[in-house]
């Protein structure tokens, strides 16, 4: 069992507590800082991977969707230090992330650099493991990754580019197996970007009251008093964009069967979203997990029927 006096210097948000705070402290500093105790941010990167894949054809490509996963859990890792070396001043004057280990000094941004270096070796290897078309694709996702730390200073909507990095794998994956039908991808990616605006618009009702004092901008701000409306709209579009790219692979009613389940998943997430209750909030965020399981599985039969 791990020491109960570490337990507390664990960020407040953290999944799995219990094993965080069995590792050894230098260990476990540098695993909040790349968030490996909280999964669901690799597996909302990694779904639209697998979605481009999918619906491009490559059911067969296990493979391929294995080394996605581990190269968004490297690069979410990667992502996620870039983030907190900048924002360092930024999270020491919010309560949810003033334990960060930046933040709080555990990790010095000297470290905190060669860490992040250490995970995007991690991901060249996936890298290599691309045709050039998709090396390509992913390289040019380096610039939009640079930029969204800096997003929340200077606009009330950094979720909109946050939507287009966490996308990004769909653009990938699908290059991967298809440089056809882009218009299909075009849907599939721009369905994407709404339905990440939304559930990063649910997680920043965590923060609202502390972004306010410190002059951080974000979409739960900006739509006020219309959060749940507006979270409803962003999933609403990217439903219909959804069900616009099977459809322009596939032209047949039945394929919209297959999408029912996620879009019922994400209407139950609206229509329940309770903007007083942040435990509520957080869990429904984590759900989008489901969510992207729901639509890669409809992905899996449209795209196989799509391509047959």
């Amino acid at each position: 069992m791990p020491d109960a006096s570490v337990l507390p210097q664990i960020v407040p948000d953290t999944q799995h507590r219990g094993l965080v705070g069995a590792l050894p402290a230098r260990l476990r500093d540098f695993a909040l800082l790349a968030r490996f105790d909280r999964p669901i941010g690799w597996w909302l990167l990694f779904w639209p991977c697998a979605w481009g894949v999918l619906l491009a054809g490559g059911q067969h490509r296990i493979g391929l969707i294995a080394w996605l996963l581990a190269g968004a859990i490297a690069m979410r890792g990667a992502g996620c230090v870039y983030n907190d070396i900048v924002d360092a001043d930024l999270d020491r004057q919010v309560a949810r992330t003033a334990l960060r280990p930046v933040a709080s000094g555990a990790v010095s941004k000297t470290a905190a650099w060669a860490w992040l270096l250490t995970l995007c070796l991690i991901g060249l290897v996936v890298l290599l493991r691309l045709r050039w078309q998709a090396q390509l694709v992913a390289l040019a996702s380096i610039g939009p990754v640079a930029a969204y730390p800096f997003m929340k200073r200077i606009t009330w909507w950094p979720q909109a580019w946050l939507g287009m990095v966490f996308s990004w794998g769909a653009l990938v994956g699908w290059v991967e197996i298809t440089g056809a039908n882009l218009g299909v991808l075009a849907a599939l990616y721009a369905g994407s970007i709404a339905w990440v605006i939304g559930y990063d618009t649910i997680y920043a009702l965590q923060d609202i009251e502390d972004d306010a004092l410190v002059g951080i901008r974000s979409s739960a701000r900006r739509l006020g008093g219309a959060v749940k409306r507006g979270v409803a709209a962003f999933y609403a579009a990217a439903v219909a964009l959804w069900a616009l790219a099977f459809w322009l692979l596939r032209p047949d009613w039945l394929v919209f069967l297959a999408l029912a389940p996620a879009a019922l998943h994400l209407a139950w997430q609206a229509l329940t979203l309770d903007v007083a209750d942040g435990a509520g909030a957080l869990a429904r965020f984590r759900s989008n997990r489901t969510t992207g399981l729901l639509l890669a599985l409809a992905c899996w039969v449209v795209g196989n029927a799509g391509m047959s």
